[in-house]
């Protein structure tokens, strides 16, 4: 598989999984003040089983990380149960 590129998209409220110019998944969010709330993950048939949802979900979080203004509220089960799966994230959730 290609590589997966991760971009947010402020204007839909998503981080984009991007494989070869296609949008491959997103995972939603929602803004509040001090904290951002994922509300639903989407990978696309044809891309499930090749990363693309653990790349996006690492990518957002590191995101989140380094942005340092913002506490996680994985509302998504995918998002809350890559969290579990990886406890050096468990920092980031409110």
């Amino acid at each position: 598989m290609s590589d997966v590129n991760v971009r947010n998209n402020p204007e839909q409220h998503r981080y984009e999984a991007v494989v070869e110019d296609e949008v491959a998944g997103f995972a939603a969010y929602e803004l509040a003040e001090g904290r951002i709330t994922f509300t639903h993950t989407v990978v696309e048939d044809r891309f499930e089983g090749q990363g693309v949802g653990s790349a996006l979900a690492r990518s957002a979080l590191d995101e989140v990380r380094a942005d340092g203004t913002r506490a996680v509220r994985p509302q998504c089960s995918f998002i809350k149960g890559w969290i579990d799966k990886h406890p050096d994230y468990a920092d980031l959730v409110t």
